[in-house]
């Protein structure tokens, strides 16, 4: 007779396959009545309106549905707008018409809050059980939101399935697939087209129903469905203006007497990487435009010491004159969409150049210009010193971090080169995705490298970098860093809750980049958006940064202790002992005059050849906490409304 135990294990592997059975039972019972509830009605009840469905992550695609809704109600074609996420896709056959605006967002996948919409349109237009009719009285439209940046078996990954899936469950297409390339600057363009011929085939102007399948796209351009338009009358009168006015179907259209490509940034057949709405949303942020592709900004640290309010963490650590340095970029474009960016991805992305090139020497003398003008508008400023006004008139610095890629620019030697004959001494920041570059590059007054994650998975989450390749990136970048001569920086930025806890994965770095120095800080909140979802919580506090910097420090085994710290910033700088500390003291600061002597010479040097003293107010645990007492601490007077 079998015992206890055999008889209870008995029971329970009996209780497993029937719960298991029952479970598969019920699922196919259940794709048994969907295949007939989805089978082809004589008197299907129709809904009202046609749909206008968008997958959205950042909140392009909504963007795009809006307005493309908007026109259509203007031009009586009334359509119910709805977010993906909150549509029932089972609901789609009782549908008679169907528009879908669909981003692609990481890893080729939808957002996630709509993975359950497209993964039920794919799995059911392959599943033979549903049936490929259910959807044959509906039509539909698919417009792709994605970047080709990413590669083209992600590019558009998402409308793609969602596509196949309607017509595999016998859906009907109206207009062909549309490809939208947000890497290239062409979204405008390539949404207005396509809006165009789904208008003109839902207003009867031709086209009709195509065939299942001519639509899927080879990259080339899409067929203008009849809208030929004769090159001298497109000069006077403007693009396609017989067919319907979709001048703002996708934000900024073409001006009258301009043509779809030059509205989107191509001219004489060469791509700008700044399009009109690229540029708007810059300037809107404080950036003055130079060129196609490069932008400066006034920092608020220069402002503030003009006003004798106190330099930033670089004055502290390098002796920089904040009121004296300018933030410029020659290129607006990065490779990266870090969750902690300061310009919430408005700026092009990119993983090569691919846009016109403007001249280093413009872009240089432009970068002054527009600088010295937003240092003059500081005049009459209350606290404003006219000493120093007089000061930042000529910079002396310029910080190669403003926003984007900088060692992407062809000409970036040329350019810090034009800087150094100048005396403007250079920071210059890569975000460790161009070894090569980085080889290339000449000397520059301090060169960082952006160490935002210390392992391959939390890289891939905090950077969302275009590059598949992007680890091995990270590690040769580190590699071509220790080949430097001249000072070289990790640039940490701490994100509480994402990357404050792998001490020891940063540690394990140090090795292969050796840099002379290493910038740990917390991360700065520029508010949430639908692109990124960090919050205060994700903001350490200065006591966190520094909690962090010495544990980092003591895990070098004495290689780096910590040297500076700017409170106000929430910042902590790690320094090579054997190289920067004399004699018990620091020597982070530069002896600029000596650099420029050093370049100019022609002849090699090394970062000790330019260093100087770094004064005790700037070191760590200094009462002053990295704030000049020759400056004037403000303090802002804060008014809050009671709550009672």
């Amino acid at each position: 007779m079998p015992s206890a135990a055999a008889r209870l294990t008995l029971l329970a592997v009996l209780s497993f396959t029937t719960l298991y059975c029952l479970r598969k039972s019920l699922r196919l019972r259940r794709l048994r009545h969907l295949s007939f509830s989805l089978s082809p009605n004589p008197n299907p009840k129709p809904s009202q309106n046609p749909k206008l469905l968008y997958i959205t992550q950042s909140g392009t695609s909504k963007t795009l549905a809006h307005r493309l809704h908007t026109l259509l109600s203007a031009i009586n074609i009334p359509f119910d707008i709805i977010n993906a996420a909150e549509y029932d896709p089972e609901n789609l056959v009782n549908e008679k018409l169907v528009v879908i605006i669909a981003s692609t967002w990481e890893d080729g996948n939808p957002p996630k809050e709509t993975e359950f919409f497209v993964n039920w349109i794919e799995e059911s237009g392959s599943d033979f059980r549903v049936g490929k009719g259910v959807m044959s009285g509906c039509e539909f439209g698919v417009f792709g939101v994605g970047s080709w940046e990413y590669g083209e078996d992600r590019f558009n990954r998402v409308g793609r399935r969602v596509r196949e899936g309607l017509i595999g469950l016998g859906g009907r297409e109206v207009v062909k697939f549309g490809k939208g390339d947000v890497g290239k600057g062409e979204l405008e363009g390539e949404f207005r087209r396509w809006g165009e011929r789904l208008v003109n085939a839902l207003s009867g102007g031709g086209g009709g129903v195509l065939e299942n399948g001519g639509g899927d796209g080879d990259g080339g351009e899409l067929e203008e469905d009849g809208f030929e338009v004769d090159d001298d009358e497109e000069e006077e009168h403007g693009v396609v203006e017989e067919i319907v006015d979709l001048e703002d179907i996708a934000g900024k259209g073409p001006r009258k007497g301009k043509s779809v490509v030059e509205a989107n940034g191509v001219q004489n057949g060469e791509r700008e990487m700044v399009t009109p709405v690229i540029r708007a949303n810059l300037e809107k942020q404080g950036y003055k435009i130079i060129g196609s592709h490069s932008g400066v900004k006034l920092c608020r640290w220069t402002k503030s010491q003009l006003r004798g309010r106190g330099g930033c963490y670089k004055h502290s650590f390098y002796g920089i004159e904040s009121h004296r340095c300018m933030e410029a970029t020659p290129s607006l474009a990065c490779a990266n969409k870090c969750v902690f960016c300061w310009r919430h991805h408005t700026n092009p992305v990119g993983k090569s150049w691919q846009w016109k090139m403007d001249d280093p020497l413009e872009i240089v003398n432009s970068a002054i210009e527009l600088h010295t003008k937003m240092i003059k508008q500081m005049k009459g400023v209350p606290g404003v010193k006219e000493e120093q006004l007089l000061e930042g008139l000529s910079p002396r610095h310029c910080a190669l971090s403003l926003v984007g890629e900088p060692i992407m620019y062809p000409e970036i030697n040329t350019l810090v080169d034009e800087l150094h004959r100048r005396r403007i001494s250079t920071f210059l920041v890569t975000n460790a995705q161009f070894p090569d570059k980085i080889r290339m590059l000449k000397p520059v007054t301090q060169l960082y490298v952006s160490v935002d994650a210390a392992t391959k998975e939390s890289l891939k989450a905090i950077d969302r970098p275009l590059f598949g390749d992007y680890w091995e990136r990270f590690l040769e970048s580190l590699k071509a860093l220790n080949e430097k001569e001249q000072r070289t920086v990790y640039r940490l930025t701490l994100v509480k809750g994402w990357n404050t806890e792998d001490v020891d994965a940063y540690s394990n770095l140090f090795s292969i980049g050796k840099p002379d120095f290493v910038e740990i800080k917390g991360v700065t909140y520029c508010g949430s958006t639908a692109a990124s979802k960090l919050t205060m919580e994700n903001v350490p506090w200065h006591s966190d940064v520094k909690d962090f910097s010495e544990a980092l420090a003591s895990k070098s085994e004495g290689q780096y202790e910590v040297a500076c710290e700017h409170v106000h910033s929430c910042c902590v700088l790690l320094a090579k002992v054997n190289k920067f500390e004399v004699d018990g003291q620091w020597y982070t600061w530069i002896d600029y005059e000596k650099f420029h002597d050093l370049v100019a010479s022609g002849r090699s040097f090394s970062s000790i050849d330019y260093m100087a003293a770094t004064p005790s107010w700037a070191s760590y645990g200094a009462d002053e906490g990295g704030f000049d007492p020759e400056q004037k601490r403000y303090k802002k007077e804060r008014h809050h409304k009671s709550s009672r």
